[in-house]
């Protein structure tokens, strides 16, 4: 199939904007995607240890609380309880900072590919928090550890990932601790296998690929060592990694305790040929169809070994191949894709987006994205969001979209765009007839706009 660009906007992007050209060949969108990160630099959320409040600050104020908890100084313990209440909200002005700075890359943004691909591999690597203190450092982690890499090579941002403190916190590295280590020997605490298993099941094999119990075992055992502080971020703790030399899918990594022996499993995990096929067949499910043709899996799955795994050329192969461009709009737009893209369709600003409250965007963004069944930044699982159409389409999912299609455009916007003309802004050119008899025979702007996207036109890429 030839270039579409309404395809291209809202196959590969963040969807149509009637201020935001699309683009117009394959070629922009491989030499937009290869240059600078103009959305990061235009809203930028920090590193988690740049985060205000740090984790660190965050403990030293529960340790503080504790101490005070038992003194009878009602002075320190109304400077404490003061101190806890700042850090409180400085978490919250945080993470909306952060889902401001997300929202806005997402529907202002002329490189929407660049922002999918953040987000495919920001679920490949699911997070979560798993504490209070933390609930803002998700974000800064994908800034950190996923979006630099978008383009590199699937091997560092592995790295990236499996080291990150809050991958580690998440699925329980730090408790990981090999038990004939000086350290296990010490506190008789043992292995912890979440990551090992994660990162061959999720990550980089996947589940079909053929490893055994002894290869997580082995690979856990590789990863004793991983940890981090909260003051520093990761660290590698020589006194808790299990000695002796591991095996892992057939290769032997020796005996030495050094973050050099876990980067070299990493590496070969990355360019294993079952990983190139899982991560061929992840990428085109997730933009293409949820059965997506096999000469486009196989053409991926090549360009990814030829390439020892470049991302940047992977992305270019994806948009060459010309299975990704087939007329049929197989995919269900996520929740948050579904939100975006209506911003971006009804040409909301970012400054109309930092206009928002915490109590807005809870009204607005997260609780109907809980509604539709994407709760922000709370997955189910490690294994991330489902593709399949039929997670998304549920009463329950489609309802809320229908009550926010009717109910937040217009308070998001003082005025809403005529529905004839944001059928075509929000659809492209080829408005199912359909979906413009009902626009035009709304009883008023609101409800025209609300039934162009509650369309189902509109919910598909």
């Amino acid at each position: 199939m030839p270039f579409d660009p309404t395809l291209a906007a809202i196959r590969f992007g963040c969807g149509l904007s009637p201020s935001i050209a699309p683009p117009v060949s394959v070629a922009e969108m491989v030499a937009a995607l290869s240059g600078p990160d103009r959305m990061a630099g235009r809203f930028p959320i920090p590193g988690p240890l740049q985060s205000d409040p740090t984790e660190a600050h965050w403990r030293d104020i529960q340790r503080d609380r504790r101490l005070s908890a038992a003194s009878a100084d009602a002075a320190l313990i109304a400077e404490v309880d003061a101190a806890f209440e700042a850090a409180r909200a400085a978490t919250l002005a945080s993470r909306r900072a952060h889902m401001i700075a997300v929202l806005s890359r997402n529907v202002t943004a002329t490189d929407g590919f660049r922002e999918r691909l953040v987000r495919f591999w920001a679920d490949h690597f699911t997070i979560r928090s798993r504490a209070s203190i933390t609930a803002h450092l998700v974000a800064p982690t994908i800034e950190a550890a996923i979006r630099p890499h978008v383009t590199g090579t699937f091997a560092d941002m592995l790295r990236a990932v499996v080291t990150s403190p809050m991958m580690i916190q998440y699925l329980d590295q730090g408790r990981s601790v090999g038990p004939r280590s000086p350290q296990g020997l010490r506190t008789g605490r043992g292995l912890n296998e979440n990551l090992a298993r994660e990162v061959l099941e999720l990550h980089t094999v996947g589940v079909g690929a053929g490893y055994t119990q002894d290869d997580v075992r082995e690979l856990a055992e590789l990863f004793t060592g991983l940890n981090y502080r909260p003051e520093v971020g990761f660290v590698f703790q020589r006194q808790a990694v299990e000695p002796g030399a591991e095996t892992v899918l057939g290769v032997t990594y020796d005996r030495e305790a050094s973050l050099d022996q876990v980067f070299a499993v990493l590496d070969d995990l990355a360019l294993h040929p079952e990983t190139a096929r899982h991560i061929a067949r992840k990428l085109a499910v997730h933009f293409v169809a949820d059965n997506p043709d096999p000469s486009l899996v196989a053409a991926l799955e090549v360009r990814y070994l030829q390439t020892g795994g470049d991302l940047g050329a992977l992305a270019a192969t994806l948009l060459d191949h010309p299975a990704a461009w087939a007329a049929e709009r197989a995919k269900i737009k996520q929740p948050f894709d579904f939100v975006t893209s209506a911003f971006r369709a009804l040409g909301v600003t970012a400054r109309e987006l930092d206009r928002l409250t915490v109590a807005d965007l809870r009204q607005m963004v997260e609780i109907p994205l809980r509604i539709m069944g994407q709760d922000w930044e709370k997955p189910i699982g490690p294994d991330g969001w489902p593709e399949e159409a039929a997670a998304w389409v549920t009463p329950q999912g489609m309802a809320g979209r229908i009550d926010w299609a009717m109910r937040v455009p217009v308070r998001v916007l003082p005025r809403l765009p005529d529905p004839r003309d944001f059928a075509r802004t929000a659809l492209g050119p080829a408005v199912p007839e359909n979906v413009a008899f009902a626009a035009s025979a709304a009883e008023d702007r609101a409800v025209g706009v609300g039934v162009v996207l509650s369309s189902a036109a509109f919910q598909r890429r």
